[in-house]
């Protein structure tokens, strides 16, 4: 019965379109479709190869310190029965595993009379057996050696969790934020990690939200916050309902949550000479923070040599002005600024290579808490506190990071170089829970190696891991969300940029999981639309109004031939198929004047003279006027010359 029901609905169903009834979607499975999305490291360059030598180990797809371990694989499979023959060879080793305490056995007594299945190595002969348990510096050198799987050595829990921090780096995928024409120089997240800005080069603002974006990984709104000056910074406010946008102008601008804009801050008067009597900043700004706790104030540094707090409400007048200390007076711009995590600190840049941290209390002012002359050599990009607020990170243009101790700022406690740099918005981030940092690389033709984000180890201070990001770009901005779990890095070059996403799918959530995995629409067949024709007769030309003069004119001056300017006449003798012009007349009547053919007589003649010659013509024969006053006036009356008068 159920095989004839089935021929019968087969039948019927055949009669019928194929995408009548309910269709059943096919889903891709998520395993599937991040597998399309695995990272492929670039191949290493010379450069790397020897940093990438002292790490742990690396694969071709990706380091293998990178890649999670799951739980569940950490436990070697133990063998049962007795262990494989050891294989012969210098380079040869088997690691056996003993699982459990090894059991009591009497000498002679042999395990296949106790029926029970040996698991682990065999046991000594009893000679060493015992010498070895008299022995008490043998057996720890063997407990060492050996790997002890059970309840007889508890595990070190800091040993451990260090160790699967180190390996919980998420790397094994990427996904790209693409659709700027130039470098990428800044990078926003907001708290919740549901939206992404990123500023770049080429003036514009991409917003990217993860939770409306579908694979095609396409940014929802596109902003030019300050016509032709490039966006140096990008900073969200605690409550992720508004962002700061610092561009190369020296005006700062809010946005909201949907790109609309909410303010910007005055400019300042430049020919005011003291910055602290300007209402703002009269340069270009350089950086620009959110307060980490309070919604209404703002950190802004220039190019003019200040940092200035602001206050959202009033966008007339800032709230403090903060002078940093110079060995010189002058104006030395400021490059960075930051705020620690309970925003009591700022630590400001400056161009002249120094570190100068103010402390907001009661009564303070532009003199710095703390002065670091020399820290660095050229111009600092970045200044990053650790949320304890025992650390200070700075990175410089002169290819270095500096690990400084904020209870002593004499000298640092770390420097790592090698570091290039090439834009004055490369950043450093911390690890969710801060037991690594990062900061990206630039691109170098002679070294060639290209963008790298570098992670250092903030206990041993020492290098962990390098991950290629882009072979011909620079690495500017990265960070590493706590939340998500995913890490972010932009790069790009004088031609395209974008920003990188590294994720991994076993330890990340949310964010490009959720991209990733939902598809663009389809096209079905049922999405039909008939195109409507609609008759308008009034385009038709017999139904058009005449063109209007003023369009007619615009029309001809538009047409080559129409618009074409007549050739000038030419002065003096012709040349290259054009007669030329001499005395204003043409050659053939120079020639025949200057050969007595052509007489000119009207400028020797008297003009009555040469009127009443034609008087006895007129009168014998008239024409014109004389035969309309032949009856009322026959005889013409002439009219006397004054000098006639006068002479009678």
């Amino acid at each position: 019965m159920e095989e004839e029901e089935a021929e019968i609905y087969d039948g019927v169903r055949a009669q019928f379109p194929l995408t009548f009834g309910k269709q059943s979607k096919s889903q891709t499975p998520l395993e599937q479709i991040h597998n399309t999305t695995i990272r492929k490291a670039p191949p290493t360059s010379a450069a790397n190869a020897e940093t990438q030598s002292s790490l742990s180990s690396s694969s071709k797809a990706r380091p293998d310190s990178l890649r999670p371990t799951p739980k569940s694989s950490s436990n070697p499979t133990p063998s049962l029965g007795p262990p494989p023959p050891r294989p012969t060879g210098s380079n040869s080793f088997v690691a056996h595993v003993s699982i459990g305490p090894p059991r009591p056995q009497a000498r002679g007594v042999d395990d296949d009379d106790d029926g029970e299945v040996m698991v682990g190595p065999p046991r000594p002969p009893p000679g060493l057996a015992a010498a070895a348990a008299d022995d008490d510096d043998k057996e720890e050198e063997e407990e060492e050696d050996a790997v002890m799987i059970g309840p007889l050595r508890p595990p070190e829990p800091a040993d451990s969790d260090e160790e699967d921090f180190l390996y919980r780096i998420p790397t094994s995928n990427e996904i790209v934020l693409g659709g700027h024409s130039k470098v990428v120089s800044a990078l926003a997240v907001d708290h919740t990690g549901s939206r992404v800005l990123s500023g770049s080069y080429d003036y514009t603002v991409r917003m990217y939200d993860f939770q409306g974006m579908n694979s095609r990984l396409q940014s929802f709104r596109q902003l030019e916050p300050f016509e032709g000056h490039q966006v140096r910074n990008l900073s969200w406010s605690p409550s992720a309902d508004r962002f700061l946008c610092v561009t190369g102008s020296a005006q700062a601008k809010i946005f909201d949550r949907d790109g609309l804009t909410l303010g910007e801050f005055v400019k300042g008067d430049m020919y005011i000479r003291d910055l602290k009597n300007t209402k703002g900043h009269i340069s270009g700004l350089t950086c620009g923070e959110w307060h980490p706790q309070a919604k209404e104030t703002i950190l802004t540094s220039s190019e003019d040599g200040s940092l200035r707090i602001w206050d959202v409400n009033d966008f007339k007048s800032q709230k403090q002005v903060i002078k940093p200390k110079l060995a010189r007076p002058g104006r030395v711009p400021v490059t960075t600024c930051a705020w620690d995590r309970e925003g009591k600190r700022i630590a400001g840049g400056i161009g002249d290579g120094s570190i100068q941290i103010w402390s907001l209390k009661p009564g303070w002012g532009s003199r710095p808490d703390v002065f670091v002359e020399k820290g660095h050599s050229d111009d600092i990009t970045c200044l990053k506190f650790s949320s304890d607020g025992q650390i200070l990170l700075s990175r410089s243009s002169d290819c270095s990071l500096k690990v400084w101790d904020l209870r002593q700022m004499k000298e640092a406690l770390k420097v790592f170089e090698n570091l290039p740099n090439n834009y004055a918005q490369t950043n450093i981030a911390f690890s969710p829970d801060e037991q690594l940092f990062l900061t990206g690389t630039s691109f170098e033709r002679e070294s060639k190696t290209g963008g790298v984000l570098c992670f250092y180890n903030r206990a041993k201070l020492e290098l962990v891991s390098r991950v290629g990001i882009s072979l011909t770009s620079s690495v500017v901005q990265c960070a590493w969300h706590p939340k998500l779990n995913q890490i972010f890095a932009t790069a790009g070059d004088k031609s395209r940029g974008g920003t990188h996403v590294l994720y991994d799918p076993t330890i990340s959530e949310r964010g490009a999981l959720v991209c990733v995995a939902s598809a663009p629409r389809k096209k079905s067949l049922d999405d039909f639309e008939v195109q409507p024709v609609i008759h308008n007769p009034h385009a038709l030309p017999l139904f058009r109004d005449q063109p209007s003069r003023k369009r007619q004119r615009e029309k001809t001056l538009k047409d080559p031939l129409k618009s074409h300017k007549p050739e000038l006449p030419m002065t003096g003798p012709g040349f290259g198929g054009r007669v030329g012009a001499s005395k204003g007349s043409l050659l053939t009547q120079y020639l025949l004047k200057q050969g007595g053919m052509i007489k000119e007589t009207w400028m020797e003649e008297d003009p009555r003279e040469a009127i009443l010659k034609y008087a006895d013509a007129a009168e014998k024969d008239p024409k014109y006027i004389a035969p309309a006053y032949a009856q009322t006036q026959p005889d013409p009356v002439f009219a006397k010359s004054d000098s006639e008068d006068e002479e009678k």
